[in-house]
């Protein structure tokens, strides 16, 4: 028997121009799920801040949107809308169901029913990681979202194991929708590496490249000093992304370990620099302490580089044999990473065979159709 197409309402109050790996899950689960199902109808709650290409987008105009007189981020107007507002407005255009992507989902939603993705609770674990207002508000909302709501999702199984466990939720009431990736949006972009090492300042040398927030949890401190390990390297390590006090923190570390000159911070970069930055680069790391799920990981491998990465649940959840795995937590365990994916060129050929492979599991297809399933166990449930 044929299934009617759902109403669907998405709280997406949080976006703004950099909203990182969240943002990047808004942008493509919701053309996927257009694609999934046809017919179904989606309605989309937005902030004032929210990003100005949003609407633009090719998928855009098959989408109801709804801009919030507040911004998404920096006050708590907001939270009046994402826990009351949006939910008597799904009532009104009486939508089957309405998703928050992002911890938060309307706590009052009278005959409709409620998913919650909580991406991960790393601020729990690393209280450094987030600021102390919204520490102190999702603290409180995030336990209350993972029990109310009909189906809590989480984007990798580590991630659910540990949000499960640290919040004292039913793992049973958790669906697992992994995250996709899509292939580079040229052919061959190689052809502007000249150009993007010009626009953003690098130098002449092979790019050690890490696309990851300046937070304290993704250590970059350690990678810096496992740059500083390596005997005079022929390379230099790429750390782009919006700047703050934790990178200054980093400059200073490299002026002290004498690796200033090979240390680049390019800052937030657009999409098509951050393209041209991965087809420049020789490889990629990641020495995060924890992620919810590790997207920049499965784009690099998208985009042909031999990855790097810290040996925590989620990643090797994530990147099978496809990745050299080190321990983050000893700077020379990812220096000797780093000196063997640079220096063993069949290493790093297989690798990103490997990787290749690999990506082929994760696609949005995938993330459409197991989110569409949670969906409907939560409709069921109601």
């Amino acid at each position: 028997m044929a299934q009617s197409p759902l109403r669907i309402g998405f709280n997406l109050a949080y976006l703004v121009e950099d909203s990182g790996g969240s943002g990047r899950y808004a942008r493509e689960l919701i053309p996927s799920l257009l694609a999934a199902e046809p017919g179904i109808e989606i309605t989309a709650w937005v902030g004032s801040t929210a990003p100005a290409d949003l609407m633009a987008q090719p998928w855009a105009e098959e989408v109801r949107w709804v801009r919030l007189p507040v911004p998404g981020v920096g006050t708590p107007w907001h939270l009046w809308y994402e826990l009351v507002a949006i939910g008597l407005a799904a009532r009104r255009r009486r939508l089957d169901l309405v998703h928050g992507l992002a911890y938060l989902v309307p706590l009052v939603h009278p005959g409709v029913a409620s998913v919650v993705t909580i991406l991960d609770v790393i601020w729990l674990h690393h209280p450094e990681a987030a600021g102390k207002r919204f520490r102190a508000v999702m603290r409180t909302l995030t336990p209350l979202m993972g029990r109310t709501s009909d189906r809590v999702i989480a984007i990798s199984e580590a991630a659910r194991d540990d949000i499960a466990a640290t919040l004292r939720l039913d793992p049973n009431k958790f669906d697992v929708t992994p995250l996709g990736v899509l292939p580079p949006a040229g052919a061959d972009g190689r052809a502007d590496s000249e150009q993007v090492r010009e626009r953003l300042g690098l130098g002449p040398e092979p790019i050690v490249l890490c696309v990851a927030a300046k937070r304290a949890h993704k250590n970059l401190d350690g990678l810096i000093r496992a740059f500083a390990l390596l005997p005079d390297p022929p390379a230099q390590l790429v750390l782009p992304g919006s700047p703050n006090e934790y990178e200054r923190e980093l400059r200073a570390l490299a002026q002290s370990s004498g690796v200033w000159d090979r240390v680049h911070f390019p800052g937030w970069i657009s999409e098509a620099d951050l393209e041209d930055l991965f087809s420049a680069a020789s490889c990629f790391v990641l020495p995060t302490f924890q992620e919810g799920f590790g997207l920049p990981v499965l784009e690099a491998m998208a985009r042909g580089l031999p990855v790097a990465c810290s040996d925590i649940p989620v990643l090797t959840e994530l990147v099978g044999d496809a990745a050299l795995l080190f321990d983050p937590h000893d700077p020379s365990s990812i220096a000797q990473a780093i000196a063997r994916i640079t220096h063993d060129r069949a290493l790093a050929s297989a690798l990103v065979g490997r990787g290749s492979e690999r990506c082929r599991l994760f696609t949005w297809e995938r993330t459409a159709r197991t989110t569409l399933a949670s969906y409907r166990r939560a409709l069921d449930r109601g």
